[in-house]
């Protein structure tokens, strides 16, 4: 399969206007906050952490290759947002994870959705590694939607893949953060960062004729928000014949259920895995084209 021909590098001067592009937009994730938190940490862990200029700079891969619901007693989510609003990182925190055999360090705040690491990612990357032989990820690319705190994309990259990492614009400088702090040096391919906003300008900014991808990854995209039509066709939009999206989510309302049949309706689809415990469900689609 084709990989994306048009690359974005987030080396660290795209990485610095980055986030100059965040104060614009009135966030306070910015690049000098995280830059003074990660001295904060190299300080207390004694260890050493450079970003150089080469971060970014690998190329892609050159080549690659129904749901059932009967969950019950589930209510409406009582508000929904409808306006997406830049994120405030006022209060932030670690959770440590051990995935591909390696420790992982992700920054996370109470403040933000999207700077949260949700019940979905986690069963994903479990369910990544364990079944590593029947969903091999090596020299794939892949393209993470909602990538949020980037444990996703991080994990998928420590599997050998090729990644894509994308989000709303005020999460990207969180994002960068873990995706640089979790991967240099350790993977063959450095995952790359860029905005996306669910529907909004995809056909000139992600053509389907230059951006195709042998994975699309979601995890929790569905929660707490009234974009589920332009996450579906977002969805839709990345999922080319050849791609294979796979979208893990915990159910909590309703809506999601909702959202479940008509993700069944836009693709072929099936059932990888069920999680009782964690209520996560995740599902395996493939274009209806």
């Amino acid at each position: 399969m084709q990989t994306p021909l048009k690359e974005r590098q987030p080396g660290l001067g795209q990485y610095n206007r980055l986030s100059g592009l965040l104060v614009v937009m009135e966030t306070l994730c910015r690049a000098d906050q995280l830059e003074h938190k990660a001295d904060q940490v190299e300080e207390e862990e004694d260890e050493e952490e450079v970003v150089d200029d080469d971060y970014g700079n690998e190329q892609a891969p050159e080549d690659t290759d129904k749901v059932e619901s009967k969950d019950e007693g589930l209510s409406e989510c009582p508000k929904k947002n409808r306006v997406w609003e830049p994120s405030t990182y006022s209060t932030l925190s670690r959770e440590k994870f051990h995935f591909a055999g390696h420790d992982i360090d992700i920054q996370e705040s109470l403040d933000s959705y999207a700077a949260l690491i949700w019940p979905g990612a986690i069963a994903l990357c479990q369910y990544l590694e364990v079944n590593r032989q029947e969903i091999d990820l090596t020299d794939k690319a892949v393209l993470e939607i909602g990538a949020g705190t980037g444990l996703l994309s991080v994990v998928a990259s420590l599997l050998g893949a090729w990644v894509m990492a994308t989000d709303m614009p005020d999460v990207l400088g969180n994002l960068t953060y873990n995706l640089m702090r979790n991967t240099r040096g350790r993977c063959r391919y450095t995952p790359q960062v860029g905005p996306l906003c669910w529907e909004q300008d995809l056909v000139s900014t992600y053509p389907r004729s230059a951006y195709r991808y042998d994975y699309v990854l979601a995890a929790d995209v569905v929660y707490h928000h009234d974009f589920l039509k332009e996450l579906l066709d977002t969805m839709r939009h990345f999922c080319q014949p050849g791609t294979r999206l796979i979208w893990s989510n915990k159910v909590r309302f309703q809506s999601d259920l909702r959202f479940t049949e008509n993700f069944k309706s836009a693709f072929h689809t099936t059932l990888l895995a069920e999680l009782p415990d964690e209520e996560v469900k995740i599902f395996m689609a493939t274009s209806r084209e």
